[in-house]
């Protein structure tokens, strides 16, 4: 008989061509030994080309999700991704809390802003940012923004170190215990430097980057590969840490699927069972 593994919510939308959204969790949960519980808050129409629609889930349902798998087999960590309206959003915070998920609780809480197509343009109306950078973000134990979601929500235009921390500074000011601004965006650099920040000392996490246009996902994966890691019980450091390491042969392991962009893969982790992320 095996044990229980550790258990982690993803509160998000489905991708219909299985890189992103709540599929790219799951899938990145269980490489990691984790459990995955759904609370699922839109159903895209979407393939490799892009999004061609979407429908929301009413806010009553995507509490109703929470809460059932909340009270029945617990939630080690959790963690959201595309959110679609500021009324899911208000929602979702306002459960978060009656479950006792995010900041003053046990159970740590990762944030996703999802607010930015691949192309950078915003895919969330004002009145939805707002509701993140109020509602979540104070809730949460990390942020994971990328460049462009850092620059709808800041304002901010992140193009060397000094914007980065900058930028940071800014995110930190909504809320949240520790900001993670994510480079893989900062397409001229050479490296993908990412800056972990609690408003103490900055982590600077650096990393190759690897000449593919194969990244569908990539921030979902690496979000979700934090929250494992959270529900593991490591601290915010080791896993971004680890994350980064893990996300890093994903983007390398990637590969073409349909006419556009193909998405990250965790499969090396099943397929190289001898490596592990501190190597």
């Amino acid at each position: 008989m095996s044990s229980t593994p550790h258990t982690a919510l993803t509160i998000a939308g489905s991708d219909s061509g299985g890189g992103a959204g709540v599929q790219a969790d799951l899938r990145t949960f269980f490489s990691h030994g984790v459990h995955g519980l759904v609370a699922l808050t839109a159903v895209t129409v979407q393939n490799s080309l892009g999004v061609q629609g979407f429908t929301e889930i009413p806010a009553d349902v995507v509490t109703a999700q929470i809460k059932a798998v909340a009270g029945d087999m617990g939630v080690d960590a959790a963690k959201t991704g595309m959110l679609a309206t500021a009324e899911i959003i208000q929602a979702v915070a306002k459960t978060l809390d009656e479950v006792h998920i995010g900041r003053g609780t046990d159970t740590p809480f990762v944030v996703d802003p999802v607010a930015a197509s691949m192309t950078g343009h915003a895919l969330l109306r004002e009145e939805a940012l707002e509701a993140i950078r109020t509602e979540l973000f104070p809730r949460a134990t990390v942020i994971t923004p990328n460049l462009d979601e850092v620059r709808l929500l800041t304002g901010v235009e992140v193009t060397d170190a000094a914007s980065r921390r900058t930028a940071a500074e800014a995110l930190l000011e909504f809320g949240s215990q520790w900001v993670l601004v994510k480079g893989g965006h900062l397409r001229d650099a050479e490296d993908c430097v990412d800056l972990l920040t609690d408003g103490t000392e900055p982590i600077e996490l650096s990393g190759p980057r690897i000449a593919t246009e194969n990244t569908h996902g990539g921030g979902d994966t690496m979000a979700s590969a934090i929250t494992s890691a959270l529900a593991k019980g490591a601290d915010v450091p080791t896993a971004v840490a680890e994350a980064k390491r893990f996300i890093e042969r994903c983007v390398a392991e990637a590969y073409p699927l349909g006419a556009g962009v193909g998405p990250v893969s965790p499969f090396w982790r099943l397929a190289d069972t001898s490596t592990t992320l501190a190597e």
